[in-house]
């Protein structure tokens, strides 16, 4: 109970940023990578399906759009850009059932409106998590270094590119080693938004650096306020957190692992906490 357990290994997904789970399947983005993934744990088997026109994986740093997050609502899957470049401010609607892509938006807007409200410079702007319940969305801003900009942008509106309003959150973070933890990635059951962070020697969002550890924790969305937290790992950096099962006392998690190489695998763990 409330130990991070070792599940099993995709072998074909790396640098897992994002997970979904349901009905014995997981969908995963990875960070290097221009594909959605599908793998079905009965039978073991892995599908891709691209999100651009020629998708490729281990996508140059320069270049890759950096699908960092991911989440699903009602039919529909939503992978959004880390917006920690240029280029990566890109958000794709897929279909849940057919994996096809619906829309591409550009949220060019959206993110530069949520770095001047949320007094966040280019630099330390850095989005790792996304939720979305059908009303608004909960967009999480991962900080490294020195600045402490973990936030939570909470967006309403029509859409997200140009008739959307803004609230915005701080944190502070539990430490490791010294070192602030950061959003990895959320989500949300009930009113609580469960999370990631990562410790990570590194005052960069662009440059990785030496990996201290991580932490699941809990906010009550409605206050905003962190509730409780746990360090999970002294080594690994854990980046997506999706939910396996729920029952009156307990709630599991699968979680993945992003392992920062071009290495096409990545580590999928479960973790059950006492609610």
């Amino acid at each position: 109970m409330e130990q991070l357990q070792f599940l099993f290994k995709i072998i074909g997904l790396g640098s897992a940023s994002g997970l979904v789970y349901h009905n014995n399947t997981i969908v995963a983005v990875g960070d290097n990578s221009s594909f959605l993934y599908e793998y079905n744990i009965s039978t073991e088997k892995l599908e891709r399906y691209p999100l651009q026109e020629n998708a490729q994986e281990n996508t140059p740093k320069k270049i890759k759009k950096d699908f960092e997050a991911i989440t699903q609502f009602e039919d529909t899957i939503y992978i959004f850009g880390s917006g920690s470049t240029e280029n990566r401010n890109t958000m794709v609607q897929v279909d849940a059932k057919t994996k096809k892509v619906i829309a591409t938006q550009d949220l060019s807007m959206l993110y530069a409106s949520m770095q001047s409200f949320g007094e966040i410079n280019p630099e330390d702007f850095n989005l790792e998590g996304a939720i979305y319940n059908g009303e608004n969305w909960f967009l999480f801003n991962r900080s490294n270094g020195k600045k402490s900009k973990n936030a939570i942008f909470t967006i309403s509106g029509k859409n997200l590119t140009d008739e959307f309003s803004i609230l915005h959150n701080k944190f502070k973070l539990p430490k490791i080693k010294g070192v602030e933890t950061s959003f990895t990635d959320a989500i949300l059951v009930g009113d609580q938004i469960y999370f990631l962070a990562t410790a990570e020697a590194t005052e960069s969002t662009y440059h990785d650096g030496e990996v201290l550890g991580s932490i699941i924790g809990q906010i009550d969305v409605t206050k905003m306020k962190l509730k409780s937290h746990k360090i999970i790992s002294k080594t690994n950096k854990l980046e997506g957190i999706t939910l396996v099962e729920e029952t009156p006392e307990t709630i599991s998690f699968l979680i993945c692992e992003d392992n920062d190489t071009e290495v096409l695998e990545s580590n999928i763990y479960k973790i059950t906490l006492k609610k």
